[in-house]
């Protein structure tokens, strides 16, 4: 009986060391997380590839100030299209001026946003911050493992997948809402050093249905972080007069 008993007290130190281990994993992340949204304020850029895709969606830029407001750009094509976001109000930059999203959706009869700048225009108001985005990837992921150099990776839940499939897709014409994806499965990657949110990588893979049709799409978004506690945010004056403030 000795044997197997001392053959159980290993298995038992190992499950227990391995749960111990996974708990500090999630509680780095966590911690990493917190101290991002309380950051009193940060820069990042986000790009993402879409496997199979017609096009490339252009580089996000993007400050936040805790608290105050978030600017975002992106250019294509020669043209910067510029969102300012603050709290739950947010105005985009158009050919016609600074547009909110339902004036977006307005002039677009209802849809996503008309012509080729105010889905540009809309789909920048949809554009999560990477503080937000952190915490929500934390609360749908599972199996988190730390890897070399300070990565640590895992898979996102079911329901997790499925919600950053539709991530960034916004209504239709006529105000429909995007299918439900099928098949979707997801993996994330949080880079920490010091305690700190470096970059994160988001890879979602699903089936969308499109116009009736079914078509596979592979998306990965990367965010990477800098400059936080050294960012300013200037907000355009039009901007600030369109929100209120």
């Amino acid at each position: 009986m000795k044997p197997f008993r001392t053959l159980s007290l290993f298995t038992a130190t190992l499950l227990l060391g391995s749960a111990s281990s996974l708990a500090d994993i999630v509680e780095d992340v966590k911690s990493a997380a917190s101290k991002l949204a309380d950051a009193a304020n940060y820069s990042w850029t986000a790009t993402t590839e879409i496997e199979g895709g017609q096009w490339t969606p252009a580089p996000v830029k993007g400050k936040a100030i805790k608290g105050g407001a978030a600017v975002i750009t992106s250019e294509r094509d020669g043209t910067t299209t510029t969102a300012v976001l603050q709290g739950t109000k947010g105005v985009a930059s158009t050919d016609e001026g600074w547009k909110t999203a339902e004036e977006l959706r307005a002039a677009a009869g209802g849809g996503g946003g008309g012509n080729r700048g105010g889905m540009r225009a809309g789909a920048l108001l949809r554009n999560p911050l990477p503080a937000a985005s952190l915490t929500k990837l934390i609360e749908k992921s599972k199996d988190l493992k730390a890897g070399e150099a300070g990565v640590i990776a895992g898979e996102l839940s079911d329901e997790g997948a499925k919600e950053f499939a539709l991530m960034g897709r916004g209504g239709r014409t006529g105000g429909q809402t995007p299918s439900e994806p099928k098949n979707a499965k997801g993996s994330v990657q949080f880079w920490l050093k010091e305690g700190q949110v470096q970059k994160i990588r988001l890879k979602v893979s699903a089936t969308m249905t499109v116009n009736g049709e079914d078509r596979d799409m592979v998306r990965t978004t990367t965010w990477e972080i800098r400059d936080v506690g050294t960012t300013t945010v200037e907000v355009p004056a039009e901007a600030k007069k369109h929100l209120g403030s």
